[in-house]
């Protein structure tokens, strides 16, 4: 068979690639984007190893001007990459012979590896990249729900039931809280992940006659990239982290979906997801709105998911040189940056528009009829009778209020033991759900403090 393979996953397919993954981070890690990575890792080599005095700065010269003018024949790539099993040799092959008399010291002192986890930390730096800016738009986005509804009362939940009042401020505020560590961890990350690799056949630079660490600094100095402490070919954690980081964000990103897709249902109705004409419809009931990017985000965490947990077995590499795991990764990575970077564009879309809806928060919040608030009255009380004593009075107006459909408020004016020591007028202003939001706006300012 000639030509690209079929495609048969969902992140390539022409009908949902796009909702998985966005193009930008496809050219990050696109095939060809990561020839064109390993490439420019020899051509770095050739001039780092020139500028030492190891090969002739002809030599390098020749090499880069024939990277620059290379047209791969990648019919033969691909079939000579089934046979090797990596596609350095052939892309040194092809480059070699462009490069003519030149081409002798291309790929000089390195091993294959050395050239793929390179060109791989190279697409990682870009796309730690991209999904910061990413993340930042979604920050950005649900900072501005946070401080626009600061003040929105609505009902928290806990165990899908009525908990305490909370302002939808408040909740996106929680979220946000998390995305924020997420940027932390990117800046906190880079230092480990983005150095080098160029380590040898065995990890040790024997090839290079005691002038291989010069050769490594040196090519790390000429890709932008750190100088590692030691090999770390045979030892992948921080390749992993990194895919552990997105399965991170993701999830981050999979709990906000799913708040709102269970705060759009018909019941509760506080949120909606942006308005597009048919985005979200049925084919038979002309009424829906499905949440369409939540549940893009809940699938693409569930296949980042996969792909972190792909990692830790990739960690288990046997002696100097990997019999398997490495190979997870060229799955792994790409997949995981690409679904995390999809993830946040739904998110993007999706908070950037999010339609707030408090009127119907509101009435949810009034539908338990004030017993969402008991533990205000229950505290009040308490320094009166104690507090347990408090909590058994409540608890029996609670019951009562449940048995006769009744409003807590009017529940407790009846009851003597809670109606004498506070009176009408605090117990009405106690049974207001919109009364009781502890010190949510607060934290709100808090955690927006400098934006």
């Amino acid at each position: 068979m000639t030509g690209r393979p079929a495609r048969v996953s969902a992140i390539d397919s022409p009908i949902w690639g796009r909702s998985f993954a966005d193009d930008e981070m496809r050219a990050l890690f696109d095939g060809e984007a990561y020839i064109a990575r390993c490439i420019e890792t020899e051509v770095a080599l050739a001039r780092a190893q020139a500028r030492l005095g190891i090969i002739p700065a002809e030599a390098a010269e020749g090499i880069s001007a024939a990277a620059g003018g290379l047209r791969l024949d990648m019919e033969r790539l691909r079939h000579e990459t089934e046979i090797v099993g990596y596609p350095i040799l052939p892309i040194v092959e092809q480059l070699a012979a462009a490069a003519g008399g030149a081409g002798r010291y291309l790929h000089w002192g390195a091993t294959t590896q050395d050239i793929m986890d390179t060109a791989t930390v190279l697409q990682m730096r870009e796309g730690l990249a991209l999904i910061g800016r990413r993340l930042d738009a979604v920050r950005a986005a649900l900072a501005g729900l946070a401080r626009t509804h600061r003040d929105t009362p609505m009902a928290g939940r806990t165990h899908m039931q009525h908990a305490l009042p909370v302002t939808f401020g408040y909740k996106a505020a929680v979220w946000l809280s998390a995305l924020d560590r997420h940027a932390v961890r990117i800046e906190e990350l880079a230092p480990r992940l983005l150095v080098v690799e160029f380590s040898g056949a065995s990890g040790t630079l024997a090839s290079l006659s005691g002038r291989g660490l010069e050769v490594q600094a040196a090519l790390a100095h000429e890709l932008g990239l750190g100088v590692p402490s030691i090999t770390w070919h045979s030892v992948r954690d921080c390749v992993t982290e990194a895919v552990q980081l997105m399965a991170l964000i993701s999830a981050s990103l999979a709990k906000i979906a799913f708040d709102v897709s269970i705060m759009m249902t018909s019941e509760l109705g506080e949120v909606s997801e942006p308005f597009v004409r048919h985005r979200g419809a049925s084919s038979t009931m002309p009424q829906k709105q499905n949440p369409v990017s939540c549940e893009l985000i809940l699938a693409g965490s569930k296949l980042v998911r996969n792909h972190a947990t792909a990692m830790l077995d990739a960690m288990v590499h046997d002696f100097e040189r990997a019999t398997g795991p490495w190979h997870l990764e060229w799955s792994a990575v790409p997949e995981a940056f690409a679904l995390t970077s999809g993830a946040l564009a739904q998110a993007e879309f999706m908070l950037a528009g999010l339609v707030v809806h408090p009127a119907a928060m509101a009435r949810n919040l009034g539908q338990s009829r004030g017993l969402i608030v008991a533990e205000a009255v229950m505290m009040a009380l308490a320094p009166h009778t104690g507090r347990k004593e408090a909590h058994d009075i409540v608890y029996a107006g609670c019951r009562r209020a449940v048995e006769e459909e009744a409003a807590l408020c009017e529940v407790l004016l009846t009851m003597p033991d809670v109606a004498g020591p506070l009176g009408e007028a605090a117990i009405r202003r106690l049974t207001d759900p919109a009364a009781y939001l502890g010190e949510a706006p607060e934290m709100v300012d808090r955690l927006l403090a400098g934006r």
